[in-house]
């Protein structure tokens, strides 16, 4: 018996119980639909924190009084309690780390209103206190004009680079080249435009302006915790470089020997290894979930197949009395478990994907879905169905075609 003969008989046997072989196949439905659905999300999220974090290139890394990553109430509290990071040991790291290209100093206010003329901004706009090295380091471009200059920082001369939801906001029909914005009511030139970078979970990341290290200082105080971001001289040398750093910044800081640091230093491997690990867990807990439906979907399909080869115990005997081997009848079977299966599969894709979409649609939170995850739920729904329609197919095939026959 050819294989498309064996298809079309195993599709007309899912076409004559369709409730029957939905309501059997559901198991498999939610089983592949977690899978597809957890999966496009993390990928989307991994995109995202990849784009995110960028602006880190392969050979930059930073060093800051609090982890990247958030922490529970009780180190919080320890954090809390470390040294502020300073200036001079931005510049302690830049004249000794020789494995070091560029290093330098940043500040920042979270939440400021910038005024121009009659228009102002929300106070939401990102104020950053920078060193040249801030747009290299970052990952920054500029758009137009120019960017902070060491002797901007070294003249405290008032100068800012602003982003583009700034300009939109306070520029809307002028070229804000040369124009005078007013930051807690001071007047600074605006020298240049950020490129444009977009949004990161519905967070824009052109709602900012930079200033120099030293302007900030004058306008926020120094009670607050320096970043110092430093690139490698190359990629290769990222070790070395975050090596002498930590022992640069353990002397500034005369941390004792076996004394833990009281900095943290972070990479893009920091942020995606800590990523990675997280969704580790969410990816075993959907597996375990994907697992058990189609555990309990293949138990389904067994007892499908078993009254289906007893409802149809004399189309075998028919079947066989005409020449059918059995190896016909048991392929049959075990296509047909297998199409049936590949039902279940396509289904829970397509809802799968569903989910994905509509998160994406409706949330910051961006849906990816990878290919091979499309692949490897159809290929589990076909083991699903070969493992666990072979019993029927078996007993099926082994039927005698005088017994089978005489069956009513």
């Amino acid at each position: 018996m050819i294989f498309t003969d064996t298809l079309n008989l195993a599709l007309a046997a899912f076409r004559t119980n369709k409730m029957r072989s939905i309501l059997t196949l559901l198991g498999i439905i939610i089983g592949v639909m977690t899978i597809i659905a957890m999966q496009s999300l993390i990928t989307g999220l991994r995109k995202s924190i990849d784009q995110q974090v960028s602006g880190l290139g392969n050979n930059v890394f930073q060093v800051q009084k609090w982890p990247a990553i958030n922490m529970g109430p009780h180190d919080r509290d320890k954090y809390r309690n470390r040294k502020d990071i300073t200036y001079e040991d931005a510049i302690a790291v830049r004249e000794r780390v020789s494995a070091a290209r560029a290093v330098g100093a940043e500040v920042w206010n979270w939440g400021q209103e910038i005024r121009y003329k009659d228009r102002k901004t929300l106070a939401n706009v990102q104020t950053a206190g920078v060193t040249p090295e801030f747009l290299e380091n970052n990952g920054l471009e500029i758009a137009e004009g120019r960017f902070i200059t060491a002797e901007d920082v070294e003249l405290n001369v008032a100068v800012t680079v602003i982003g583009a939801d700034v300009v939109d906001k306070l520029f809307p029909i002028e070229d804000p080249l040369g124009k005078e914005i007013k930051i807690m009511g001071r007047r600074f030139e605006v020298v240049g435009i950020f490129a444009k970078k977009g949004s990161v979970f519905g967070q824009s990341q052109d709602n900012k302006l930079a200033i120099p290290f030293f302007q900030f200082v004058k306008l926020f105080g120094k009670e607050r915790s320096v970043n110092i971001t430093v690139q490698a001289v190359t990629p290769a040398l990222l070790e070395t470089a975050m090596d002498q750093t930590i022992g640069v910044m353990r002397t500034q800081r005369k941390v004792k020997p076996g004394v833990e640091n009281d900095f943290e230093l972070y990479s893009n491997d920091t942020i995606t290894g800590f990523f990675d690990n997280l969704t580790k867990y969410v990816r075993i807990v959907a597996i375990a979930i994907a697992s058990i439906s189609l555990l309990v979907a293949g138990v389904g399909i067994m007892n499908i197949m078993l009254v289906s080869v007893t409802e149809r115990t004399r189309e075998i005997g028919i079947r066989k009395s005409v020449g059918a081997k059995r190896s016909d009848i048991l392929w049959q079977f075990l296509i047909e478990a297998i199409v049936l299966s590949e039902v279940g599969g396509i289904i829970g894709i397509v809802f799968g994907l569903g989910i994905g979409k509509l998160v994406d649609a409706f949330t910051p939170v961006p849906a990816a879905v990878p290919i091979w995850t499309v692949i490897l739920g159809l290929v589990f729904c076909s083991f699903v169905g070969l493992i666990f329609g072979v019993y029927p197919a078996m007993k099926a095939a082994k039927l005698d075609p005088i017994v089978a026959l005489r069956f009513e």
